[in-house]
């Protein structure tokens, strides 16, 4: 393989992992601007999305378990957000982080109860493990391209729902400022009930497309959550289109970095930009230095 098919080869395995690490960190940041709550659980959705698909493939057809997975997940969010979040009167966003990683706990010792230690996948949406795509000399899965088709209309249909929709156009309103959002007369609770399950539904969305790829294990959800959180940070806490930059730069970065450094340091390379982000702009690259969330998108 020559150096230019092996650049493509990682810069197209950097983009495949850097658009799932997208998917959570808008999760992220749809949470974030609606109620002010980083919720480390959003990998857990991913978790569950896979699991639940796989379970459900054995007596449904694959399109259908995964359309219910996703409902499943969503309406589990929306359920979260309910009975822990809802009721909560003078929190601080310490309470808040607390809350969600035991609720990350929680829903991981479930999943192991009801799902065990083994590693499980769906089928490829299309073609089989052994086929490949070559693409300039780099080969390329055929669920790799499912997985980029999945996060670009995801990222569309975001983009739209946030800025043409009555509902978008609401949540932004609470994140930009409640208090006039509550008199304007939009219900803040519910606004914050849809955040939870819309980021639930994309999190579980990406849990199905990548499950072939990187299986589905009971304890994936937390590493997940943190290349999201480090995503989220990267491209702007608060701005859910500018986590696709930051998804897609950990992604290429961590799969160059194979090239250079042994496999054990592969992690690092979230932290390092995280820490590195944090120094020099903690807004992010493209949020304000107010924190506010939620703009034009």
């Amino acid at each position: 393989m020559g150096d230019d098919s092996l650049f493509l080869q990682y810069l197209l395995s950097g983009i495949t992992k850097g658009s799932i690490y997208a998917v959570v960190a808008i999760g992220f940041n749809l949470i974030y601007s609606a109620t002010g709550v980083l919720n480390f659980a959003q990998g857990e959705f991913v978790m569950l999305g896979g699991m639940i698909a796989v379970t459900l493939c054995a007596f449904l057809p694959l399109p259908v378990a995964v359309a219910a997975a996703v409902v499943i997940v969503a309406l589990t969010g929306c359920l979260l957000e309910i009975l822990f979040f809802r009721k909560l009167r003078h929190h601080t966003i310490m309470h808040m982080i607390i809350i969600t990683i035991g609720l990350s706990i929680v829903i991981q010792e479930v999943a192991l109860h009801l799902w065990d230690e083994k590693v499980r996948s769906l089928p490829y949406f299309s073609g089989s493990e052994v086929s490949s795509i070559r693409i300039f000399g780099a080969s390329v899965s055929p669920q790799v391209l499912w997985v980029l088709g999945t996060v670009a209309v995801v990222v569309v249909l975001l983009h739209a729902f946030l800025r043409y929709t009555l509902q978008g156009r609401a949540m932004r309103a609470c994140s930009s400022n409640p208090d006039a959002a509550m008199l304007s007369g939009i219900n803040i609770s519910n606004m914050r009930t849809l955040s939870f399950g819309l980021s639930a539904a994309l999190g579980a969305l990406a849990g199905c497309v990548i499950s072939p790829i990187t299986m589905t294990h009971y304890e994936m959800g937390a590493p997940l959550a943190i290349k999201g959180f480090a995503a989220a940070i990267l491209g702007g806490l608060g701005n859910p289109m500018a986590s696709v930059v930051g998804g897609l730069l950990i992604g290429v970065i961590e799969a160059f970095s194979v090239s250079k450094l042994p496999a054990a340091y592969n992690d690092v390379t979230a932290f390092a930009l995280l820490l590195l982000m944090l120094f020099v702009r903690p807004h992010g690259l493209f949020g304000s230095p107010s924190g506010e969330s939620v703009r034009e998108v």
